[in-house]
């Protein structure tokens, strides 16, 4: 399994898949350069602005379209490298060849999550002013990682089963379900809503991006453990089920 976890995360390097993950997180770097050009000399925003503007972009738009382009990008790859050639004639078993797969999405997701806390710091450095809110960076940045491993595996599935457009949309559909969601007592059956709702808990934003009350119910803190442990527990499920369907894709 370890050996499959490592293939796939050669199969990523000089690959447009792998600058996604390095590239999508340093845009909000460049988008605090011109804010910082044209701000007052003695102006600074509070750290809580930046905060709900990188928290509530990046699990709204880069987990449901980030996550189906990269699943589209790795299919695609694969396509390029002989279609699961290589798993017949080696014989390795196609269940864990599709977790790998997974695994090995699931890295690079961690590893964009550590460039998005560079680049935040990086922008609040340059345009926010007090002290940097370390925990609220680091709670924020790993809970989106937590609650979004559960879209990995059917954006994988959406992409190996009808292929880029079909990923797409199915992201496209996730992004809108999951804003409209979120705020919502359903938001729980939902995947895509998942780290959009721990971040009202987290950050303080509102799905929509406005800032929200202390008193506002979407702040309560329960729903972060609750949110965590349904998204792993879903995480297990999904992978375990798509691996199924393709190993009885393959032996068909």
């Amino acid at each position: 399994m370890i050996n499959m976890a490592k293939s796939e995360l050669l199969k990523y390097k000089r690959t447009f898949a792998r600058r996604i993950i390095v590239f999508a997180p340093l845009l909000f770097i460049l988008i605090a350069l011109p804010q910082k050009l044209f701000m007052p000399a003695d102006y600074l925003r509070p750290w809580q602005l930046l905060l709900d503007q990188v928290y509530n972009w990046w699990p709204v738009l880069f987990v449901p379209l980030g996550t189906a382009l990269l699943a589209s990008l790795v299919q695609l790859q694969e396509k390029k490298a002989g279609n699961y050639r290589n798993m017949r004639v080696h014989n390795i078993p196609a269940f864990l060849i599709w977790i790998g797969k997974v695994a090995g999405m699931a890295y690079h997701m961690f590893l964009a999550t550590w460039i998005l806390f560079a680049a935040v710091i990086a922008s609040g450095w340059m345009t926010a002013g007090g002290a940097i809110p370390w925990i609220k960076i680091f709670a924020g940045g790993f809970a989106i990682w937590l609650t979004s491993l559960a879209v990995i595996p059917l954006q994988l599935w959406a992409a190996a089963w009808k292929g880029t457009f079909f990923s797409m949309i199915l992201g496209l559909a996730g992004l809108i379900a999951g804003v409209m969601a979120a705020s919502d007592p359903y938001w729980i059956y939902v995947p895509w809503s998942w780290p959009t709702r721990l971040m009202s808990a987290i950050i303080g934003v509102h799905p929509n991006g406005i800032a929200l009350n202390p008193s506002d119910p979407l702040r309560d803190p329960s729903v972060i453990p609750v949110g965590i442990a349904v998204s792993f527990v879903a995480f297990i499920m999904f992978t375990l089920l798509t691996a199924v369907w393709f190993e009885r894709r393959e032996a068909s």
